[in-house]
């Protein structure tokens, strides 16, 4: 399997992980976000990125979520994190903006290139 293939499975099991946890948990991450805004966002990623930091350093000792599993997470809410700010950019401005650099977290956390 091509890195292109495996690129596009590893999208669609991501895809298919957000909609399930979407017909468990609705639309949370989207409300918390409209009332939060961005810092809602990297909270929960933040969350994440500590799972995996624990799971790393504790060999063998999960007890629910794996490494591949925090990790599809993780990519989800940066996934979510994009739509909902682009959703709010077409709310808010009829007009799209376009991303004023490469780095959008960057931009989102107010430093420059």
């Amino acid at each position: 399997m091509s890195k292109i293939e495996k690129h596009e499975q590893i999208c669609k099991e991501i895809h298919e992980m957000y909609i399930k946890k979407n017909a468990d948990y609705g639309d949370s991450v989207g409300q918390l976000y409209s009332k939060l805004g961005d810092i809602s966002m990297l909270t929960r990623i933040s969350d994440k990125y500590n799972r995996l930091m624990n799971l790393m350093t504790k060999e063998g000792e999960q007890n629910y979520e794996s490494i591949e599993d925090t990790i599809q997470d993780m990519a989800n809410y940066c996934i979510i994190w994009l739509m909902e700010r682009e959703m709010k950019d077409h709310k808010d401005e009829p007009k799209k903006q376009e991303r004023s650099s490469t780095y959008p977290l960057m931009d989102i956390l107010g430093r420059d290139k």
